[in-house]
């Protein structure tokens, strides 16, 4: 278990090492086996400006790619009323695919620049 979770801090570090240096505000996303969260956050003044997980959506008869979907359209509609447009895509140590690209394509759809 001990080299999983250095792994996966490995894969985690590797990505924000590219993000953070930015100077943007970030979305990160986190998946779990069964939910999906998403974040605005802005290092600089380290404050988070918005978040959704699935919890927040209507699930009902949607697939969990769809639901994905809707967080991330309803955190990008989120930041976008509270002034915020262009964002740095923090995956975490998650692929880009499947619900953390879902997610990404509902907060491009809903007004956010990545």
């Amino acid at each position: 278990m001990k080299e999983k979770r250095f792994k996966y801090a490995l894969r985690k570090k590797r990505v924000f090492k590219n993000v953070g240096e930015s100077g943007r505000t970030r979305l990160c996303v986190r998946k779990t086996l069964k939910h999906v969260y998403a974040q605005i956050i802005d290092d600089a003044k380290k404050v988070t400006i918005a978040s959704a997980w699935d919890g927040n959506v209507e699930k009902k008869g949607k697939k969990p790619v769809e639901i994905a979907k809707s967080v991330g359209e309803l955190v990008a509609r989120q930041g976008v009323e509270r002034g915020v447009k262009q964002v740095v895509f923090d995956r975490g140590a998650a692929r880009y695919h499947g619900r953390v690209k879902a997610v990404a394509d509902g907060a491009r759809e809903a007004g956010l620049e990545f």
